[in-house]
């Protein structure tokens, strides 16, 4: 019984490991600490409308690394366009 339970503990260890897509995502971003900064407001106020502030700052920071994303993939583009 105690393997068992020993197994067990080794299954939760990994799961712990492995992170959150979303948050492998919000990471590469650069946006995390508004992400958190969204995560702490709704812990703390329980109503989204009064982390409005928190919200656009987020908002600004992934459409700001989606426009930067959209540029370095243009770049890459031309330049493979322009090596052939």
């Amino acid at each position: 019984m105690s393997a068992q339970g020993h197994t067990w503990s080794q299954q939760v260890k990994k799961e712990d490991e492995e992170e959150d897509p979303l948050d492998q995502l919000i990471s590469r971003s650069g946006c995390a600490a508004s992400h958190y900064a969204v995560q702490e407001c709704m812990a703390h106020h329980q109503d989204w409308r009064q982390c409005q502030p928190q919200v656009q700052a987020f908002r600004d920071c992934m459409s700001e690394q989606q426009a930067r994303r959209r540029e370095e993939l243009q770049r890459r583009k031309e330049q493979s366009s322009a090596h052939r």
